[in-house]
């Protein structure tokens, strides 16, 4: 399989050819469908997490899937150059820390309907933002296709893939940079705002613990 697009690059609409319209079709619909489906996520998490109470083993296991996401979407954030340069070092995708995180919090619920709608959203709204960035970015590095041969879509290699360490040239600024090495930045990884990722999964996790017992003291308490 092709390698997934690094992350953070951003599409583009014009000029796609026929045999690619379905992917300007699918993101029209993953546009339309991303909020309900965000919205029906929320109300399912809330009736599951009302449905039974939190079991400390399943938050204790689900770590072991978001702490492993959390890394790999910050890791992999201070590496990526938007629009600028082909990133070709680091670990990839940030997609895949996202479905480690989602799995997690479906493994902290217990809960198999969550599970399934995460794993919905994920195809749905996943697949056609993968194809479009694979698009965006074969047309714009020339050195995406010897990537891609060498690295998977999704699952990342063992060891790390050889890439030839390019610098870029005054072509890069025309949109034609070849792949560029680089370490881990920090700044970069602010840049992207990763942080949130954490901010958020400390939320859930906070709701888990907390959600469910404050509401039926609230309501104890009204009675």
């Amino acid at each position: 399989m092709s390698a997934p697009p690094r992350t953070g690059h951003s599409p583009t609409s014009d000029s796609s050819p026929p045999e690619m319209d379905w992917i300007a079709r699918w993101q029209k619909v993953a546009r339309r469908i991303r909020v309900p489906l965000g919205f029906l996520a929320a109300i399912l998490y809330l009736f599951e997490l009302w449905r039974r109470p939190t079991q400390p083993a399943a938050m204790a296991w689900s770590l072991a899937l978001v702490l492993p996401g959390l890394w790999l979407r910050a890791y992999a954030s201070g590496y990526v150059k938007k629009n600028r340069e082909l990133t070709v070092t680091g670990p990839y995708p940030l997609y895949l820390g996202s479905m480690l995180m989602a799995a997690g919090f479906a493994v902290a619920l217990l809960s198999w309907p969550v599970a399934l709608v995460l794993a919905g959203g994920f195809t749905v709204i996943y697949i056609p933002v993968i194809a479009s960035e694979e698009r965006f970015l074969r047309a714009t590095f020339p050195a995406f296709d010897a990537y891609c041969r060498s690295v998977p879509r999704i699952v990342p290699r063992i060891l790390p893939a050889k890439q030839p360490n390019r610098n870029r040239s005054d072509s890069a600024t025309e949109g034609s940079a070849e792949a560029v090495s680089g370490g881990f930045s920090f700044e970069l990884y602010l840049r992207h705002r990763e942080y949130n990722a954490a901010i958020g999964a400390a939320l859930l996790y906070l709701s888990l613990l907390f959600l469910r017992p404050a509401i039926e003291a609230i309501l104890h308490g009204a009675q």
